[in-house]
Formats: structure tokens, C-alpha cells, sequence
């Protein structure tokens, strides 16, 4: 993805170098929704995402400035330039709706974060909170993304970006409640709605002129290698299709390759689909 030199988002708040703390929050209706939502790359087992997400913590910050390495500082700057093309993409679109995009914010953090969700510790990897419109990302989940999910490339990570937003845009639009709990049959359609809407943002990408050769390709790697039956066969040796909360690989890529192909949101209505 060519974005050396283009403008960034100012909708990034980096809290990198703080520690996020505090109660869960809703009495677990938060950690309800970033289980929905942030098992997006999840993969690990329950227990180990509960306990990063619970727990009574004070936030701090260090007196000395946080110093992230030259690849995450580097890495930084692409999410927010990311960041800024799915602002002018949605602004767009909903404009053309007669509505109004409200842009969302990107929490950069690492280690554990504190959301209106909750507390959330990094394992459970990037998330949306509805109940703030910020996204969370711990930016060592792109090294996680290369080697845990063998899904390299920046445009990869753009694909993981593009989804959170695109439950920002499902909030906005009130496609769904993702304050409530769903069940998992629900959360499917939620999670490849929001991924039919990373492919509407790559589609106008693509009219940008700021797609490379194989970008394509790296996001529906991406999106193949996060399919719940690809993790659970990793995970488990053997798949669980009442389980899925996310979608199987192929389901990912469809719905993210209707998007792309489409680029208009109304070709991602996911909860009425009869074949997903």
C-alpha cells in the first residue's frame, strides 16, 4: 500500500508507554462486547482473555516519555495515514446517504488499556468499544498477525483496521445492538458485516491509485487465516461450526470480497442474508 507522505488521521490518541487499569465496567456487559468483538483475532482460550480483561488496576503514566522502536513508530504512522483514507471513504459515503460520518478514534496502547468496554490486556487483540467509538490496537499484534496468523503485508494490517471501523460504521448506521449480548449465530453476521465493510473501504482504496500489487491478496489472507474453523482446527485438531462467533475462512473472504467488488453499503446486509 503506497501511504509514505499522505496525510495521517488526528483522530489517534497514542497511549503507549501508560498502564490501563480499572475495573470492568456495566457489571460485564463490557467485557461482553469486547469478547464479541475483540475475538476478532482471538485464538487464545477464554480464561487467559477473561483474566486480561478483569482485575482492579490503578491507570499511571511514566515520567519518561514512551520510546517505541523505529518499525513501531513507522508502524504508527501507516495505521493513522489507514486511519484517514477510511474517514474520507465513510464521510463520503454517508454523505452521499444525506448523513453524517462521525469519526471514530484509534487508541494506540500496549500491554492493557482502559475503554468504556473495560480493561483489556493485549491478548485479546484489536477491538472496537461501541460505548466510547474508539478502536484499540496494540501495535505488536502486526508481528502477531505475520507469525501466529501467517498473514504478512501491510495491507494485512489495513484489512484488521478496516473491520474495527467497520463496526464503528455498524454502530452509527444502528445495523446492529453491539451493546447486547448475541448470541453466536448473531455475532457471525455481525463480524462479516464489518468485514463486507473493510472490503467497501478497499474498493475505494483501490479508486485512490494507493493499492499495490498483492494487496488484495494479503487482506483475504488475512481474512482466511482469522476464519473460526481455521483457528479452532489450529487450536483443537477438529471444528466446532455451533461455536462460530466470527465466520468460517471461506464466509470471511466472500463477505470481504462482496464488499470490495461492490463498494456501497447496501450490498452487506448480513442479517438477512439466507446463505452466508
Amino acid at each position: 500500500m503506497q501511504w509514505q507522505g499522505r496525510r495521517g488521521s488526528a483522530n489517534v490518541e497514542d497511549r503507549r508507554g501508560m498502564s490501563g487499569g480499572g475495573k470492568l465496567v456495566g457489571g460485564g456487559i463490557g467485557g461482553i462486547i469486547v469478547l464479541v468483538i475483540a475475538l476478532l483475532f482471538g485464538g487464545g482460550d477464554l480464561g487467559s482473555i477473561l483474566n486480561n480483561m478483569t482485575g482492579t488496576t490503578t491507570s499511571s503514566v511514566s515520567d519518561t516519555p514512551y520510546q517505541g522502536s523505529q518499525e513501531e513508530d513507522e508502524l504508527a504512522q501507516f495505521v493513522s495515514v489507514v486511519l484517514a483514507d477510511t474517514e474520507d471513504v465513510w464521510s463520503q459515503l454517508f454523505a452521499e446517504k444525506g448523513l453524517t460520518y462521525e469519526d471514530p478514534k484509534l487508541v494506540l496502547y500496549n500491554g492493557s488499556v482502559q475503554s468504556a468496554c473495560g480493561t483489556a490486556g493485549s491478548s485479546v487483540g484489536p477491538f472496537y468499544c461501541p460505548g466510547d467509538h474508539k478502536l484499540y490496537i496494540d501495535l505488536s499484534f502486526y508481528d502477531e498477525l505475520k507469525t501466529k496468523f501467517q498473514a504478512p503485508g501491510d495491507f494485512a494490517m489495513a484489512y484488521v483496521i478496516a473491520h474495527e471501523v467497520g463496526h464503528h460504521v455498524q454502530t452509527l448506521l444502528g445495523t446492529t445492538n453491539m451493546g447486547a449480548k448475541q448470541s453466536n449465530a448473531q455475532s457471525v453476521r455481525t463480524e462479516l458485516q464489518a468485514d463486507y465493510f473493510a472490503g467497501v473501504w478497499a474498493h475505494h482504496a483501490q479508486d485512490m491509485n494507493v493499492l499495490e500489487q498483492g494487496d488484495l491478496e494479503e487482506a483475504i489472507k488475512a481474512a482466511s487465516a482469522v476464519g473460526d474453523d481455521t483457528l479452532q482446527k489450529k487450536a483443537q485438531g477438529y471444528v466446532v461450526p455451533e461455536s462460530f462467533t466470527h465466520g468460517s475462512s471461506e464466509q470471511r473472504m466472500r463477505w470481504f470480497k462482496k464488499g470490495f467488488d461492490s463498494g456501497t453499503i447496501e450490498g452487506g446486509d448480513t442479517f438477512s442474508a439466507k446463505n452466508l
